[in-house]
């Protein structure tokens, strides 16, 4: 049968080996001696917990991928749409992540779904599709503000898409179409008003060059020659063309 010294000695030795507390680099743990926190979190590392008399809270200090699930949302200009988002945040100060707020992971969850629709409420729909990296950094600016009495910093904060109602993408669509054809449009005048400079220019240089005019009639004849082999080609001299033209004149 043991003796007491023996059972004392053995449930000591149990007691702190069971004190003993590993925490990995990027984690803290916030101790609690008799329901006071002490004012540096452990870690990492060897630590030791006494049991009951402490309790231990472990907090990551890894960044955390918020995934803020699916608003609807009513923009500035009256339009209904679904819009979701991605927060990227981390525990900076673990005494305050534990103490000033219950569930740190919910309450900032929670937080960057009022501040979403809060947001994106005020804007208009056209500034949502192409301002897209102006309300990420609203968004960041003011998460970070409101989760800095938790010790929580808030990096950033991605709009990742937006859920427009089937009759909006249609309309989008039929606007898009027109202003591709708009363009069509002008880029085919534009093309059509460079050639006919081209051929002013071209003509009016032949006016004071008739050589010119020659060269550019003899190349045309061979042209139909090469096309056409079987049509014969009688070739008028451009003297006699300048003769009926004076006569006419």
């Amino acid at each position: 049968m043991l003796s007491f010294p023996l059972i004392a000695f053995l449930f000591i030795i149990g007691y702190i080996i069971n004190s003993i507390k590993i925490l990995r680099e990027y984690e803290r743990g916030v101790i609690f001696r008799l329901g006071r926190a002490l004012s540096m979190p452990k870690g990492p590392g060897l630590i030791l917990v006494f049991a009951p008399i402490d309790k231990m809270v472990k907090v990551s200090l890894r960044t955390v991928v918020l995934d803020v699930p699916p608003q609807d949302i009513i923009t500035k200009d009256n339009v209904s749409v679904k819009v979701n988002a991605v927060v990227y945040f981390r525990v900076l100060e673990p005494l305050k992540a534990v103490i000033e707020v219950e569930n740190y992971l919910f309450a900032t969850s929670q937080m960057a779904q009022t501040t979403l629709r809060s947001i994106l409420g005020q804007s208009e729909l056209d500034e949502l599709l192409t301002g897209r990296e102006k309300i990420n950094h609203e968004l960041q600016a003011i998460l970070d503000k409101l989760t800095d009495p938790w010790g929580i910093k808030v990096s950033s904060v991605e709009v990742k898409h937006v859920d427009l109602p089937s009759e909006m993408q249609r309309a989008m669509a039929r606007q898009a179409e027109a202003e591709r054809e708009r363009r069509a449009k002008v880029i085919s005048a534009e093309g059509e008003h460079q050639a006919a400079e081209k051929l002013v220019q071209a003509a009016q240089k032949m006016a004071t060059h008739p050589m010119a005019l020659q060269m550019r009639y003899l190349q045309t004849l061979v042209e139909i020659a090469s096309e056409n082999n079987s049509t014969t080609i009688f070739p008028i001299p451009l003297e006699m063309l300048d003769m009926f033209r004076a006569k006419k004149e």
